[in-house]
């Protein structure tokens, strides 16, 4: 998959040569993300990076996987660690990089950072920083494309220490009652922020919970972006024809601690190595090579153009301007004083 989006069909193809070039086009996604984080740990590490930073070293399947079910005409909401999301929706590298080092070019021009990056003209919006706080505005979407009959998506990620919180229960409620055309992805990755998900959820099957709202919802390995894919599409299917909300849980994990300050000593380290073993980049390339669809020399070309893409990206980062002084106050509403009697 390249930096820059191109229509979808909505549908897999049967034809063997093409289907090969599809998961070729998924590995790629997933390294892309990949290598594009390692980048940013090395920057943020040399304080050309500021602020804070989430990684998604580890769900990349999720986010690969589940934008090949939606087309271009579909929204995407996003979390604080959204960086994969955004780079599989076709925000450019290069627009990212800049937003991350808070330069004007940035997808949000560099107002936002890490944690802020939105694209209205791939309608990824945003980046929130509150835990929770995309799932009412992904329902307004929703509520907007169903109201003006528009065959629309609208699909919003969020992790399992949102589902403790009172927006996703008040969305799933909407959602459900109205029948918004709404995708919810759960990245349960079994730790919001440090505390693990049997200690903050007294029922750790998120499916099932959000199933008592009287959606469709499933389970999906995600660490396996085939699978991940294949539940999307069905579940995007679904909503688009009717159904209702649907709720995936992706049952994944990150390698990296929670943020770029987290000490990350909550968890063993024998159940990330564990994990890794799993590791979604690693897992698909394996099954690739075993079908004979990537070899070591295609696996190094994939390597060095995306090295080259991010070096590019590191490069316009570097020398794109800062926002003007005289601009600081653009784009800011004030409060309407008062007018005295």
């Amino acid at each position: 998959m390249s930096a820059t989006r191109t229509p979808r069909t909505g549908r897999p193809t049967s034809r063997p040569g093409r289907a090969a070039a599809h998961r070729l086009a998924l590995l790629e996604s997933m390294l892309r993300v990949r290598r594009f984080e390692e980048r940013c740990v090395e920057l943020y590490s040399a304080a050309r990076i500021r602020g804070f930073m989430h990684l998604y070293i580890g769900e990349e399947a999720v986010a690969a996987g589940v934008n090949e079910a939606l087309t271009d005409e579909d929204a995407v909401v996003s979390t604080y660690r959204e960086h994969g999301h955004a780079l599989a929706r076709g925000v450019p590298a290069e627009a990212i990089m800049a937003e991350m080092f808070g330069k004007v070019t940035g997808c949000s021009r560099g107002r936002g950072g890490s944690m802020h990056l939105f694209d209205v003209s791939r309608r990824f919006y945003g980046g929130n920083a509150i835990v929770g706080g995309g799932l009412p505005l992904a329902a307004g979407l929703a509520l907007a494309d169903r109201m003006t009959d528009r065959d629309r998506v609208t699909c919003c990620f969020f992790g399992d220490g949102a589902f403790a919180e009172g927006e996703f229960h008040e969305t799933a409620n909407l959602a459900a009652l109205w029948g918004l055309p709404l995708l919810l992805v759960c990245e349960n990755n079994l730790y919001a922020m440090g505390t693990a998900l049997a200690r903050h959820q007294a029922q750790t099957d998120l499916a099932l919970r959000a199933a008592g709202y009287g959606m469709v919802a499933w389970a999906v390995d995600g660490m396996d972006v085939l699978a991940v894919e294949e539940a999307a599409r069905r579940a995007a299917e679904g909503v688009r024809a009717g159904g209702g909300p649907h709720f995936l849980e992706m049952r994944t994990y990150r390698f990296r601690a929670h943020s770029m300050y987290d000490s990350d000593r909550y968890r063993d380290k024998t159940e990330i190595e564990q994990w890794k073993e799993r590791d979604p980049v690693e897992g698909l390339a394996r099954r690739l090579r075993e079908a004979g669809e990537l070899s070591d020399e295609a696996r190094t070309a994939l390597e060095d153009r995306l090295a080259a893409e991010i070096d590019a990206a590191v490069r316009a980062a570097d020398q794109a301007p800062e926002e003007p002084i005289e601009d600081l106050l653009k784009y800011v509403t004030s409060p309407v004083k008062a007018s005295r009697p």
